[in-house]
């Protein structure tokens, strides 16, 4: 029987997977500390994630291993955390990472002293050195000496590193301009890829955010070269083996510049990330395509990805059988013999490139499409139609025999923040696609984060598993929440989700504003104390809390009137601003509020019976435009007005609900006269393209 450690009582998927670790790991908590204090040790740190790949080998070569233990018990006081349970915590020790080393990762190794001051950091070790690569066990021994024999010199160098990464009590704040947002068009434009599309160099990620700011820029220039850049990576990520062409749903990056390797791992948030992208860039264009692809990230995400009560787990693991990508590629000769297929098992395995030949590890193949199904079917004399109907029942076919293998992980905690972005996701496809199945998971979702991962106070909490609740919730979890219930709102028009909206922001504002410099700290007032208080506002694998508050409270002001809300946006827009001149890349959300301040912003509200069919029609046509800079209501007879006029002082004026549906559209402090006829609306919309 294996031996466990402290983690065995943990409700974490990735601490549970070192429970039986011969080290001695404590989780995050006073109790190591005062050992480490008590025990005159260093303390050893490792943030990691459940499906990371490199946090899985770190652990089978040292973790596992019983020396490495021995010198871990014997001289370190030794911590997990898992990134995604935690990252306030991993923010900060990420944040000394990239100060002392140039960049960062997971697993992330740090170093510190008993009061958490960092002195050496790192990511993934070997645990014997190799490729020019120091072993961990060498770290190890370093440390040890160090803090035998230079204890002063550590702790001075801890404290140094510690002040280091303190934000300034000041920063220069400035009034945004239009040449900010004409300065991240040209810096996505100099780093794209024409041939493979994408930015920048391998590995790619997917940066949804960068195509959604793209398709404003395209709304507010014309800029034919913006949407090009959107559509071509849009229609390339599709194709590639980066997306799982049998099961669906993206995976986390590329390793190789073609989106051909994928890192296997699926997270939730790139899945509403993308979606998102593909409903703004199917309002954009009309075509079918974006409808499909989002359509497909939803089978994934409500097939494999949904919990028995409507919310969204967090991710999968890239790794089953002891390797990466074993339960998504195909080894030779797999898919040539479908049953009741003849002659086309052999088309089937051409058009998704599985061959003998392979092109990943051991031979095997990653699916993936090198021309579109006309131009294969047309090559083949086959005919397209016919063709795709067979080829998504041999799709379906190997995805049952893949669903025979192993599985990998499944991280099965919940993440308000992420199932808020999903939420985002799925309503926003409604609005575009009309697919009920979304809005109807959306509003599930939605259902479950507000109901069952609130405390008795209102405090949203960051996690749950299990039934059981983490820790209160971070920025970022607030955010995308209220992104969400925005997007469910303005799908549903469910008074609701609108007044939650608003609550929350009103939370988020106490609990995290930053009156000093404007914007919100990423923990709360009442969270734990860390050796700094982090403010992040860089657009990463997903756009930064900051960012996604700004768009919300700029929405909400325009839904609400109150100067408060776009007060606060305002003063976080002054605040990152700065930053965002100096690092548009890593802004491009954060632009897109910019966009959204700058103007002309609209305030739209239908007002008429919800059952009315040209009411409904109203909302359809306004909903599935491309009109980024738009907040809309729906103001019905009799409770549904009440509630809304309750919130928003734009409705609370305007009398009576009409007997014939209106459409009263205001822009820049002016309103239109009230619009009375679908092709009088149609006409409207089409001039603010």
């Amino acid at each position: 029987m294996k031996s466990s450690n402290r983690l065995e009582k943990s409700n974490s998927p990735y601490l549970l997977q070192h429970a039986e670790n011969p080290v001695d790991w404590f989780p995050w908590g006073e109790e190591a500390f005062r050992k480490a204090k008590q025990e005159n040790k260093p303390v050893f740190l490792s943030i990691g994630y459940s499906t990371c790949h490199w946090c899985h080998v770190m652990a089978h070569e040292s973790f596992e291993d019983q020396e490495v233990a021995d010198l871990l018990n014997r001289e370190f006081v030794s911590i997990k955390v898992d990134r995604e349970e935690r990252p306030d915590i991993d923010q900060v020790y990420m944040n000394v990472c990239q100060v002392l080393t140039g960049r960062g990762g997971w697993p992330l190794s740090i170093f510190m002293t008993p009061e958490k001051k960092p002195f050496f950091a790192g990511t993934y070790f070997p645990t014997e050195r190799r490729m020019g690569m120091p072993g961990f066990k060498d770290v190890c021994n370093t440390v040890v000496e160090a803090w035998a024999g230079q204890r002063p010199l550590l702790e001075e160098s801890s404290e140094q590193i510690t002040a280091s990464i303190q934000e300034p009590p000041e920063e220069n704040r400035k009034n945004p301009g239009k040449e900010i947002l004409r300065s991240g068009f040209l810096f996505l434009e100099r780093n794209y890829d024409s041939k493979w599309g994408g930015f920048g160099p391998a590995p790619k990620f997917p940066s949804p955010h960068n195509l959604m700011f793209l398709l404003r820029r395209h709304a507010r220039d014309g800029d034919r070269s913006a949407l090009g850049m959107v559509e071509k990576t849009l229609r390339a990520m599709r194709s590639g083996g980066i997306f799982d062409q049998f099961g669906f749903g993206f995976h986390r990056y590329s390793v190789d510049e073609q989106w051909l390797v994928p890192h296997f791992e699926k997270m939730l948030y790139d899945q509403a990330m993308i979606s998102l992208a593909c409903a703004e860039a199917g309002q954009v264009t009309g075509k079918d395509f974006y409808r499909q692809v989002a359509a497909e990230i939803a089978e994934y995400v409500i097939r494999d990805m949904t919990s028995p009560e409507g919310a969204f787990y967090s991710a999968e693991d890239a790794d089953s059988e002891g390797g990466e990508g074993r339960f998504y590629t195909w080894e030779p000769g797999e898919g040539q013999g479908l049953p009741g297929e003849g002659e086309r098992g052999p088309l089937f395995c051409e058009y998704f490139n599985i061959t003998e030949t392979g092109n990943f590890e051991d031979g095997r193949s990653i699916p993936h499409l090198a021309e579109s199904l006309e131009s294969f079917a047309s090559r083949e004399g086959v005919d397209p139609e016919a063709l795709n109907k067979s080829f998504s029942e041999s799709r379906q076919k190997l995805l049952e025999l893949r669903g025979k293998r192993p599985r990998p992980l499944r991280d099965d905690k919940i993440i308000s923040g992420w199932n808020g972005l999903m939420i985002a996701a799925l309503a926003r496809g409604y609005q575009v696609f009309r697919d009920p199945g979304l809005l109807e998971a959306a509003a599930g979702c939605a259902e479950f984060i507000l109901g069952r991962m609130r405390g008795k106070d209102g405090r949203l909490y960051r996690s749950c598993r299990g039934g059981e609740l983490g820790i209160p919730a971070f920025l970022e979890d607030y955010a995308f929440l209220v992104w969400g219930l925005i997007e469910l709102y303005e799908a549903a028009f469910d008074t609701r989700y609108l007044k939650e909206a608003i609550s929350l922001s009103e939370s988020m504002i106490d609990l995290f504003a930053d009156p000093g410099r404007g914007g919100f700290f990423f923990t709360g007032k009442d969270s734990e104390e860390l050796i700094s208080r982090a403010r992040d506002g860089h657009d990463g694998a997903i756009p930064s809390g900051n960012s996604a508050a700004v768009m919300n409270l700029l929405r909400l002001a325009g839904m609400t009137g109150r100067a408060d809300l776009g007060k606060a946006a305002e003063e976080a827009i002054k605040a990152y601003y700065p930053q965002a001149e100096l690092n548009p890349a890593g802004s491009t959300h954060f632009l897109s509020g910019c966009d959204f301040y700058l103007g002309p912003s609209s305030e739209i509200i239908v007002s008429g019976d919800p059952e009315d069919p040209v009411a409904i029609r109203m909302c359809q046509a306004i909903q599935q435009a491309y009109l980024p800079n738009k907040v809309l209501m729906f103001r019905g007879a009799g409770g549904t007005s009440r509630d809304l006029d309750e919130v928003s002082e734009f409705t609370g004026t305007m009398g009576e609900v009409p007997d014939q549906p209106k459409v009263f559209w205001c822009e820049g402090f002016a309103c239109r006269e009230p619009i009375t006829t679908l092709d009088k609306l149609r006409e409207v919309i089409a001039s603010t393209r």
